[in-house]
């Protein structure tokens, strides 16, 4: 029969990207004392990955805990950008409460539609955070209504309509109950939580069930699984089985058990149920297997996400210059690498590709397949990767396409221009709303529509503009797309590109490479300004000669490259085209290098 567990609460925090949910996870570590004094501890301390530090986003889910006043938090830092939305998915089945974070001036945005959905469908009841309070162009109470109206939107029910709200400057480590109240410290939203959060309904005495929901890895102890106590109690030292996909047994020993305090992992005698663990001790498990008692080896349902939206293929390289930067370079190691990577994230799916040397791989967005192509090239992968194509659904007989709610804040002069480029890639404008001299507009586009649009729209808004996205669903195909409106440099042959060769494109072109860059032929080295490549020798030198010239030599001033990131350079390329990464480059090329080869 189950029971309330009224000494520990399980809940994740969910938001938006940059509405604030890891600064306010700072500020809870810090009111109930988990820091020392004395502790140095770095802003964003659940951010703990270089990927995460750089970017100023979270990539994956993490827990911690802390005490207050005799109950044990266990909280969930989930990320809040949408390509990474399966690792919320998948968390939002071992908590029993969820901590909406919405900003005070923002408000409700696509992420937040997304997250929210997903935990209504959990039956999970929210507590609102309205945070960054402390901003002066804050407005604390239409927000509340904002959320209210989503929540009606999506089909709450009465006990989730009736959410208590905490207002938050997560910045001040400080909250309060009403918007206009002093705020000292965070005890408002702690009390919030001991008060309105559901303590986990379990069964403590019957036969051992823990679900994984999360993997990781240690040096010394292996592989990691991340997971809750569902029934009974999970022991140290304990022989227990495994029940994989398909009611597949496995039968091991729990060599390791721990739980989390803070940032730190502390050793564990046993984890009741309603826990959250790790364990150790088995190094074939996948998400969503269930360990069990030897002698009532029941599995859980296995953890749902949504399918992935876009595919790229990942290809050994076979560039002139492979294998001068990378340590891994053979289809063997790259599928094993992406064999791992989909072991551990559910949201990424790998299948074979045309041939032994070429793999499918599919995700949430274009953010997630490049921070996988960024983290394996630091790993030292070599590879060459193709360009995003989205994936048909077939309902009804039609073909179906994602499309993805799109919110848009630009200064009112630069509305119209936006406006113009999104109706042009088949985007729905739904509303359109003035606030302090800025325009927020939200549309519904293709996802195909979004591909390269990220550069046009920072050009034509001068940099000022704000663009948030999140898949909102399928919708008939919406015919063709106009395609790249311009053309691609590549090099005719091979070796340094020069001043004097460079000096004399750039006046068409914008270049991607500087002088004294190693090239080959076939590698694309810019952009030409008009439809149609254009193909270059960027390796000729001056002639020097002993006679001299009546006039004065050009001063060859090149102006500074384009730098491209992983993400530009997917947008990019077309279909004829592949980015070539390696642990020190990121190069454009063309799938069939040679230029006669080309024009058959």
């Amino acid at each position: 029969m189950p029971e309330a567990r009224k000494d520990v609460r399980n809940l994740a925090i969910i938001a938006h990207v940059d509405h604030g949910k890891t600064t306010l996870v700072d500020g809870l570590l810090r009111q109930t004392g988990t820091f020392r004094a004395n502790q140095v501890v770095a802003e964003r301390a659940m951010d703990n990955e270089d990927l995460e530090r750089e970017r100023g986003i979270t990539i994956h889910a993490k827990n911690t805990a802390f005490e207050w006043q005799g109950v044990r938090i266990q909280l969930f830092d989930t990320p809040g950008h949408a390509d990474f939305g399966g690792e919320v998915e998948r968390v939002l089945g071992m908590v029993d409460a969820v901590l909406l974070v919405v900003d005070a001036v923002e408000g409700v945005m696509p992420q937040t539609r997304f997250v929210l959905g997903k935990a209504l469908a959990h039956g999970l009841k929210p507590l609102v955070v309205v945070n960054k309070i402390d901003r002066p162009e804050s407005r604390a109470h239409a927000v509340v209504d904002e959320v209210f109206d989503l929540l009606v939107e999506l089909g709450a029910h009465d006990a989730q309509l009736d959410f208590p709200v905490v207002y938050a400057s997560a910045k001040e480590g400080a909250a309060a109950l009403d918007p206009e109240a002093e705020r000292k410290d965070l005890r408002p939203l702690l009390d919030a939580i001991l008060e309105h959060a559901p303590p986990p309904q379990v069964e403590l005495e019957g036969p051992l069930q823990f679900q994984a929901v999360t993997l990781g890895y240690d040096e010394f102890l292996g592989r990691l699984v991340i997971g809750r106590v569902e029934r009974g109690t999970l022991r140290r030292g304990a022989n227990v089985v495994r029940v994989g996909e398909g009611g597949r047994t496995e039968a091991f020993r729990v060599t390791k058990l721990f739980g989390t305090r803070g940032l730190e992992r502390v050793e564990l005698d046993a984890a009741q149920a309603g826990d959250l663990c790790i364990i150790a001790g088995i190094d074939s498990i996948e998400i969503g297997d269930t360990v069990c008692d030897p002698a009532a080896p029941e599995a859980l349902p296995r953890i749902q996400v949504d399918p992935p939206t876009i595919r790229v293929r990942f290809l050994v390289n076979t560039s002139p210059f492979a294998g001068r930067e990378g340590r891994f370079l053979t289809s063997r190691q790259l599928a094993e690498r992406l064999r791992r990577e989909a072991l551990g994230n559910v949201s990424i799916r790998v299948e074979g590709g045309d041939g032994p040397d070429s793999f499918e791989v599919a995700g949430r967005g274009e953010l997630q397949i490049a921070v996988l192509i960024e983290t394996m090239r630091r790993e030292g992968y070599e590879f060459a990767v193709s360009r995003p194509e989205i994936i048909l659904r077939e309902i009804d007989g039609r073909p179906h396409e994602p499309v993805e709610d799109v919110v848009v804040e630009v200064p009112e002069a630069f509305a119209g221009a936006v406006l113009e480029k999104l109706s042009g890639r088949r985007g729905r404008l739904l509303t359109m709303e003035q606030r302090g001299g800025r325009t927020v507009l939200e549309f519904v586009v293709p996802s195909r529509g979004l591909f390269g649009y990220r550069g046009e729209f920072l050009t034509d808004t001068r940099g000022e503009g704000v663009l948030h996205r999140t898949v909102r669903g399928y919708e008939p195909w919406a015919g063709d797309l106009p395609r790249r409106g311009f053309g691609a440099v590549v090099c005719s042959e091979g070796g340094q590109t020069t001043a004097y060769s460079l000096f004399h494109v750039q006046e068409r072109t914008t270049l991607f490479v500087g002088p004294g860059v190693a090239v080959y032929e076939g590698q694309v080295i810019g952009e030409n300004r008009r439809a149609g490549d254009m193909v270059v020798n960027a390796v000729r030198a001056k002639k020097l000669t002993n006679i001299r010239a009546a006039g004065r030599d050009e001063n060859t001033v090149v102006s500074p490259p384009r730098k491209l990131t992983i993400e530009s350079a997917l947008e990019w390329i077309e279909d004829d085209e592949l980015l070539e990464v390696t642990p020190s480059a990121l190069r454009l090329r063309k799938r069939v290098l040679s230029a006669s080869f080309r024009r058959r």
